[in-house]
């Protein structure tokens, strides 16, 4: 059955602008880290992603690992374009990265100049395009000077393979060595993808969300949620066998029982909202203008649904964020 986009696709979703730049996305994206791929029905993913589209998320977020074989997820999408998204190209904002392991040996990872050229080359090979919009360098190499790797996206993009360039789990002080060698090239630097949620605030205290909004950029929050840990399914306890990412696992320093505390805390002021403490976690990411977009993750339409509905209440008053400090704090 031939796609077609629901003509009401850009009505409810907020789009924000990155800066002064020409980069826009939608107040939500859609990752496919870890629920596409080769183990994923791709009749799932299809319905996912096209009903994503339908309601206003056209910013999808790849990297050259991601699928249970590294680059499965890639090639998931790449069937999604062919049979239905390819007419919609220009509307979407397609992005990937590398830098973590995707091949064997020494260029199989971080961000030497052959291995971000070597990666963004097959990744577009597995995608049948001919650019990706945002080409990411996934994490620092600590080995090399920082300078190849910006060199490296610099030249990607003036090979017309990528838009724009970003980086992504590059801290405050990464940051600005990255951006003094963009300016000085001229490159289109537009966003930083980090770890950031209501309680992993080390966007904010480390002086980066303010660095990136004086610089006019933004930051792409993934794991808005935790992992989930963001929701009412852990009100009741947190498993041992939780699967916290290795940015949030410092959370649970004091133990998993002042964790659920905080949820508590929190999922009251959510019902007092009229939202599930998932709305609101993503609601407080967004209430920073430096926030252009933050990344879910999801197998499920109606969870998808759910998720999008955050947009409809992003204000909190004054009380609201005096409240959800001190419990945060």
């Amino acid at each position: 059955m031939t796609f077609t986009a629901a003509d009401t696709r850009y009505d409810n979703l907020p789009i924000r602008r990155v800066g002064k730049t020409g980069l826009q996305l939608p107040a939500i994206s859609l990752g496919l880290w870890r629920n596409f791929g080769d183990e994923a029905p791709l009749a799932n993913s299809r319905k996912v992603v096209l009903d994503a589209f339908d309601h206003g998320i056209f910013s999808f977020d790849l990297a050259d690992n991601y699928g249970p074989s590294k680059g499965s997820a890639e090639q998931t999408f790449a069937q999604i374009l062919k049979s239905d998204l390819m007419p919609y190209r220009n509307e979407l904002v397609i992005t990937t990265k590398a830098g973590y392991p995707a091949w064997p040996g020494p260029y199989g990872a971080f961000g030497s100049r052959k291995t971000l050229i070597g990666a963004l080359d097959r990744s577009l090979k597995r995608m049948n395009l001919d650019y990706v919009d945002i080409f990411y360098s996934h994490r620092p190499d600590p080995n090399i000077d920082l300078q190849e790797t910006a060199q490296a996206l610099d030249l990607l993009v003036r090979q017309g393979k990528a838009l724009y360039v970003g980086i992504s789990n590059y801290d405050q002080a990464q940051t600005a060595e990255m951006v003094s060698y963009f300016e000085d090239m001229h490159t289109p630097f537009t966003v930083n993808q980090y770890s950031y949620n209501m309680l992993n605030r080390q966007a904010e205290t480390n002086g980066l969300l303010d660095y990136l909004g004086q610089h006019q950029a933004g930051l792409v929050a993934y794991g808005p949620l935790a992992e989930g840990l963001l929701t009412d399914h852990y009100l009741g306890g947190i498993p041992a066998d939780f699967p916290i990412h290795r940015t949030n696992k410092y959370l649970f320093d004091q133990g998993t029982d002042a964790v659920v505390k905080q949820l508590n805390a929190l999922n009251g002021i959510a019902q007092q909202r009229g939202q599930s403490l998932a709305q609101m976690a993503l609601a407080w990411l967004l209430r920073s203008e430096t926030v252009a977009s933050v990344i879910i993750g999801t197998t499920s339409v109606e969870h998808l649904h759910d998720d999008l509905a955050a947009t409809n209440q992003l204000a909190f008053s004054n009380d609201e964020v005096a409240a959800i400090k001190k419990i945060l704090n």
